[in-house]
């Protein structure tokens, strides 16, 4: 069957409006932004920007680097893993805990920092993961306290990791994702 350039055009602008609103816009429940994170399995460039303070040794990042995201259980998590194959490869895991999505962050440090989607800052048009607590952390102890994600039109991402010490935050580290090809 020989496809007219009339109905390429129109698939493809159909592919386009059905792809490119599932990393645009903002979500407006965890659910929506769960599956947003759903969408990004694969490859992803990391560009890290330094917005605020120094992160600690241990949580020093090289300037570019690679995310992968994964699917796994079934649907039921989100495996991102930042900066793979490096000697600071770090882990995140995103799940529903009921309504609630929820994010682990298996961090260099040796912490594993827990945070949850803030649904008052989703209102806002903010995705927004605050700490609830974690694993492996005294009090004082350097730890990711939060993620704010957002989506572009474009198809990128980007990502504010921002931690904390002696209960203040001390730096922000600004990634800005795009897809590998």
């Amino acid at each position: 069957m020989k496809l007219s350039h009339t109905r390429v055009v129109m698939l493809t602008a159909a592919a386009v409006l059905i792809i490119v609103p599932a990393y645009a816009g903002d979500p407006s429940s965890p659910a929506d932004v769960f599956a947003k994170l759903k969408m990004m399995e694969g490859t992803w460039n990391a560009n890290l920007e330094q917005t605020a303070g120094e992160p600690h040794e241990e949580e020093a990042a090289p300037l570019s680097s690679s995310h992968e995201f994964r699917v796994s259980g079934a649907g039921s998590v989100v495996m991102e893993v930042m900066g793979a194959g490096s000697e600071h490869e770090m882990i995140n895991m995103y799940h529903m805990d009921g309504e609630d999505l929820v994010l682990t962050h298996y961090c260099a440090a040796g912490n594993q920092p827990t945070m949850k989607l803030d649904g008052e800052m989703l209102a806002e048009g903010k995705t927004h993961f605050a700490f609830t607590g974690g694993t492996n952390l005294k009090p004082g102890d350097q730890h990711i306290h939060s993620v704010t994600w957002e989506w572009q039109e474009n198809g990128s991402a980007a990502a504010d990791w921002t931690s904390w010490s002696d209960g203040a935050q001390d730096a922000v580290m600004h990634f800005v994702l795009t897809p590998s090809h």
